[in-house]
């Protein structure tokens, strides 16, 4: 008997089928939204690192055609939402057009970024690559966030929670870290929201 529950579909998996969500992940963000209250009908939601659209399309059915979502990754979505609220861009978070173009869309009241690195199976190298994802996404809150505005960051825990917890103690009214009862058990990702940004 295997004892990675990778293998086989879990409650959450089955569920996100069900439901027509490409991907479990988006139970994550509907519990981090009951509990913190991330979104309200009528706010701008940029999705950093978007693919394959499980949060999107979330979003997207919580504004019920208010609001805007603009979302991005470098690979394509694993759907095409039917919503005229919605701007997706295929390209790299790095990119200086990139983020022209998300910019010209902004400024957002919510922030989300569920954005995972290519992993190597080194966990020093993988945390390494997680923390640089989360600090870039930071920037992004620096540069289109609007005041009172939310963020919410995925994260691999390896030792540098603390610092960028610290960095968004600085941009926001709340910082914390928190995992969602639908991460795997053996998972050591987690979130890092920063609620409430400054003036």
């Amino acid at each position: 008997m295997s004892g990675n529950s990778y293998e086989k579909p879990d409650h959450w998996t089955l569920k996100a089928k069900s439901e027509g969500y490409p991907a479990r992940s988006v139970y994550k963000l509907a519990e981090m939204q009951e509990k913190f209250k991330l979104l309200k009908p009528g706010t701008r939601v940029l999705d950093i690192g978007a693919a394959p659209g499980s949060w999107s399309l979330w979003v997207l059915r919580f504004l019920k055609g208010s609001g805007f979502l603009a979302a991005v990754d470098l690979s394509p979505l694993g759907m095409k939402p039917p919503f005229a609220n919605f701007f997706f861009l295929q390209g790299d978070l790095y990119d200086p057009a990139v983020r022209a173009a998300l910019a010209e869309r902004g400024p957002y009241g919510l922030i989300l970024s569920d954005a995972a690195p290519s992993t190597t199976g080194d966990r020093t190298v993988d945390t390494g690559r997680s923390e640089a994802l989360v600090e870039a996404v930071i920037g992004y809150a620096d540069a289109l966030l609007a005041p009172g505005g939310h963020l919410v960051a995925k994260l691999f825990q390896g030792g540098g929670e603390r610092d960028l917890l610290q960095a968004l103690r600085g941009r926001f009214e709340t910082a914390r870290g928190f995992k969602p009862k639908a991460c795997r058990a053996e998972s050591f990702e987690t979130y890092l929201l920063g609620l409430g940004k400054k003036s």
